[in-house]
């Protein structure tokens, strides 16, 4: 790409956003020296990648490479033999630990397939033998371990001894014989020997070595005779160890010199991730998508906006070129977009083919060209004797040089800057060799004769940029298809222009340019007629689908509903049926067994009125009817979690599972069955009222069993027991049981009638309060609650619910 386009289009500063996406120097370097590729396979492989990061960022986040250093000098030194510095194995170890955060990062789990960047990741070599044993020798660029060595450890011993010693013959020295000739009572360090602040006056006084004095002459800084020996030691004793450092830092250097090539490699492995990541992070931050990328030199871009333009200004357009028209000509007023569709339509052309994602809806296409021209802008030169017509000449005359079928060209304004008619007549030529050669071109204008020539020519078609008269504002739509008008008339007018010129200034329009003109007024009417006429279509279908949606997801649950009363029903049925064969056998064993006794007719005639009685009874329940409604409507205060309630549309008594919502519905169980009701639906169950159908239902069990053969329906008769039982307990149950002061075996005993009348009253959890004190009570709750076959899970409660002195626990349910 030639880089007069890169810079008309504002691709450096696309770069340079992209640079900043990059976590290391190494990898800005690459993003900045990005161009755009010419060749299908390479924009393709980039394009791979870039999606594949831009997936693994919404999965598990950006990844950073900011240990990935230039260490290729170093890497080429040690090669040849030539030993690290400290900074430089530093940077290796800090090489190593990156490689294998990435390699890590890089992992795929079972749920994800491999993608094109697991071989970047799965080549890295973080070699975490090598960068620990770096780790521990080198603490930082000015300090190595004592434990690099033993012989270090060794000589640092050594001088720290020797030093203490220097300090406790100094001290002495400072509160014994030399104290009144020193200047100050301290010990200084001159040429990394121990001396002491002498002052001038007693220089013979105090035997020694003189290695400095003050600026003033008042004080020198003597070595006295006592610690020379010393010194001399602590010096020879450094010397040794800036040996043994080397040693070390050479022997370190040939350990990393044998894994040159994975160092290497794994360097330029973080670099390319870098600059992949980058590419996929500018993407995220721009919500871009890839790009469809074709041979046939097509372009279709899909609410494409320009990348430069803040999200929240910015109008996306729809642009088309090379299907069925080569040659775009847009036209509208100043300011009204033209020159930001022409930018745009060129620059994601430039950032496809650089592999980075384009800001546009997902299948966007674009056309892979070999150059992209751009005449964009004023280019007059003074310096060069250019005007700006013969400037925008000279760019044009060299694209039509350099230009073919696989170049895209963009002007802007083609034909300014000169007469009206000569600059129309050279821009249709232009335009007409370009389009005769192939080559796909979009150009802007204000002349009507381009409008006219692309309603005539096949292959050549209009644009314009929207623009409100109303408001004098542009919105920035492109429509294709549609001729512009500049509109210079209405916008004078507007800005306050005397009606007397514009009217001048329309008789001097012939008769022929005033009726194109009002033509296009008419187009540009019917147009936004025929849009409002389709919002309101896609509006109103809008509405029928979702009506449509919701009678269809009505239905389907009220069909649900059905099957589930069906199927509730034949089961009930089924038990009615089941207990009627039950009688009916008994009876006709009873009937066996009368038939050989004479006078048994009146005792059968009894047996035939009782199956009679009982099949009547089933056929009544069957036939049952929601209940009537005998108190007031509930409201949300009246009713809570663990209340008895009649569910008066089912006729069906349950247990309150939830708190109103705001709309009023809540969540009844009713045996297995738990359903979402509404709060009118309701009937709140008294306590007498609970008494009251516990003694009706046991008279009536007492009643039956009286009436009924023996055996005939003892099943039956059990069910109620268990019935008022299970009523008893929703009512007395609670969700809180306090067990502090108990014994482990008191709080088990209480705990385990605690949970069956609980499970009994349908409550799902439950608190325990068992404090925290020693724990012994808490582990005895715990240990019980474990082998508890009705508990489900449990865990302490949360910091501000009682923290470890309560627990919540989790029942099953039926």
């Amino acid at each position: 790409m030639n880089e007069k386009a890169l810079k008309t289009l504002e691709y450096p500063k696309i770069i340079s956003m992209l640079a900043e996406y990059a976590t290391c120097e190494l990898g800005k370097a690459a993003c900045l020296a990005l161009k755009p590729s010419e060749h299908s396979d390479t924009i393709n492989r980039m394009q791979n990648e870039t999606e594949a990061a831009l997936s693994r960022i919404f999965r598990k986040g950006n990844p950073s490479f900011g240990n990935a250093k230039d260490l290729f000098a170093s890497l080429k030194r040690l090669a040849v033999g030539s030993p690290l510095t400290q900074h430089e194995l530093l940077l290796t170890a800090g090489i190593l630990e990156n490689a294998g955060r990435a390699r890590s990062y890089g992992q795929t789990d079972e749920d994800t397939e491999p993608d094109c960047l697991s071989r970047f990741f799965d080549q890295l070599e973080p070699l975490p033998l090598l960068s620990g044993r770096i780790r521990r020798c080198i603490l930082s660029e000015d300090e190595i371990s004592s434990d690099a060595s033993p012989e270090l450890r060794k000589i640092r011993r050594s001088i720290k001894i020797n030093g203490d010693r220097v300090h406790t013959e100094l001290v002495s020295l400072m509160n014994g014989s030399l104290r009144t000739y020193l200047q100050d009572a301290v010990i200084t360090m001159r040429d990394g020997r121990y001396c002491l602040p002498v002052k001038s006056e007693y220089r013979s006084s105090v035997p020694g070595m003189i290695h400095d004095q003050s600026s003033t002459g008042a004080t020198l800084f003597i070595e006295p005779l006592a610690i020379v020996k010393l010194n001399n030691d602590i010096r020879a004793l450094e010397i040794k160890e800036a040996r043994e450092i080397e040693r070390i830092l050479a022997e370190l250097s040939e350990e990393a010199a044998v894994y040159t090539g994975q160092i290497q490699q794994d360097l330029e492995l973080l670099v390319e991730l870098d600059f992949i990541f980058a590419r996929a992070a500018l993407a995220a931050d721009m919500n871009a998508t890839r790009p469809l990328f074709n041979t046939d030199g097509r372009i279709a871009l899909r609410k494409a906006r320009h990348p430069l333009i803040p999200k929240d200004q910015v109008v996306p357009i729809d642009i088309q070129l090379g299907n069925s028209f080569d040659l775009l000509i847009v036209t509208g007023p100043n300011t009204g977009g033209k020159t930001v569709s022409l930018k745009t339509i060129g620059l994601l052309t430039l950032m496809g083919q650089a592999g980075l994602h384009i800001p546009a809806l997902d299948r966007s296409e674009l056309a892979v060209f070999r150059e992209v021209y751009a005449d964009i802008g004023d280019e007059q030169s003074i310096e060069q004797s250019l005007s700006t017509f013969s400037s925008h000449m000279t760019n044009t005359v060299s694209f039509i040089e350099k230009a073919d079928r696989d170049s895209l060209v963009l002007f802007d304004e083609l034909g300014a800057g000169t007469d009206p008619t000569e600059g129309a007549a050279l821009a249709i030529a232009i335009l007409s060799y370009l389009h005769d050669q192939g080559i796909r071109t979009m150009a802007t204008t204000h002349y009507s004769e381009l409008k006219l020539y692309a309603l005539q020519t096949e292959g050549v078609e209009n644009a314009s940029c929207e623009f409100d008269v109303a408001t004098l504002k542009p919105t920035y739509r492109l429509l294709i298809g549609v001729p512009g008008k500049s509109n210079a008339f209405a916008i004078s007018k507007r800005l306050g222009l005397p009606d007397y010129i514009i009217d001048l200034a329309r008789a001097q329009i012939d008769e022929q340019d005033a009726s194109f003109e009002d033509v296009l007024s008419s187009l540009e009417a019917r147009r936004i007629e025929l849009e409002k006429q389709q919002e309101e279509l896609a509006r109103n279908r809008a509405e029928a689908e979702a009506a449509e949606k919701n009678w269809k997801e009505r239905q389907a649950r009220l069909n649900a509903a059905r099957d589930r009363v069906i199927r509730e029903a034949n089961e009930e049925a089924r038990a009615i049926l089941q207990n009627a064969k039950e009688y009916a056998d008994q009876t006709i064993r009873d009937v066996r067994k009368l038939g050989s006794r004479a006078g048994a007719g009146g005792e059968l005639e009894k047996r035939r009125s009782a199956l009679r009685k009982e099949m009547q009874k089933h056929e009544e329940a069957l036939a049952a009817k929601p209940a009537q409604r005998t108190s007031k409507k509930l409201r949300p205060s009246d009713i809570k979690p663990g209340d008895s309630v009649k569910v008066l549309s089912m006729n069906l008594k349950g247990i309150v599972a939830s708190e109103p919502d705001s709309k009023g519905f809540l969540f009844v169980r009713m045996g297995i069955m738990r359903s979402k009701v509404h709060i009118d639906d309701l009937e709140l169950i008294t306590e007498p009222d609970i008494l009251a159908e516990g003694q009706a239902a046991a008279k009536k069990s007492t009643g039956t069993m009286k009436k009924q053969t023996p055996g005939a329906f003892g099943k039956k008769s059990g069910g109620s027991s268990a019935s008022n039982i299970r009523m008893d307990k929703s009512r007395t149950a609670g969700m809180e049981i306090n067990l502090l002061g108990k014994t482990v075996d008191e709080a088990a005993a209480a705990l385990d009638k605690f949970i069956d009348d609980a499970y009994l009253a349908h409550i799902t959890t439950v608190r325990i309060i068992h404090g925290k004190g020693t724990g012994r009570l808490r582990e005895g709750v715990h240990q019980y609650l474990r082998s508890h076959r009705l508990v489900k899970n449990f865990k302490l409660a949360e910091f501000g619910e009682g923290d470890a002195g309560v627990t919540i626990a989790n029942l099953r349910e039926e």
